[in-house]
């Protein structure tokens, strides 16, 4: 490697509450596509990159989380997050993401639009580089490439 060559550093994939479920959840929203579906389309479309992946269905451990990797910008350069439902109703997560040091791309699946109206409101979108919804698995893929150009 060229000695003046930047590293890649690791992209974090962050899921939230309930989609650990994916691909057996109300598929004809979320689709059948399970997360180690979305994490290897991900590896596919971006060979030599790093990519971590998280799930859990605590808003805590997606805080903590977030703290771990946000500060450590030698090692992480961003996190593509689908917060679930926590999107439309916790603060600690948007205070979370404004506090970290690197860029937050928010992602949904579903077009959160075309849905119930409580789900058209994200808490966290003016802490994120941007948000991607309504494309399905490719709505993470959209999510990377924003991170990496």
């Amino acid at each position: 490697m060229d000695s003046n060559a930047t590293p890649h550093r690791k992209i974090l994939i962050l899921n939230g509450p309930n989609l650990n479920l994916l691909g057996r959840r109300e598929p004809e929203t979320y689709g059948r596509t399970t997360a180690e579906d979305i994490m290897a389309m991900i590896r596919a479309s971006y060979p030599g990159r790093e990519f971590e992946y998280f799930q859990s269905n605590h808003e805590g451990d997606l805080i903590d989380t977030l703290h771990r990797v946000g500060y450590d910008t030698d090692n992480y350069q961003g996190v593509v997050f689908n917060a679930g439902a926590y999107t439309h109703t916790s603060l600690a997560l948007a205070d979370a993401i404004a506090a970290i040091d690197i860029p937050v791309v928010e992602v949904h699946l579903s077009n959160v639009f075309a849905r119930e109206e409580i789900r058209h409101r994200s808490l966290i979108a003016s802490v994120c580089m941007g948000s991607v919804s309504g494309f399905g698995p490719d709505s993470y893929i959209l999510g990377v490439k924003a991170l990496v150009g």
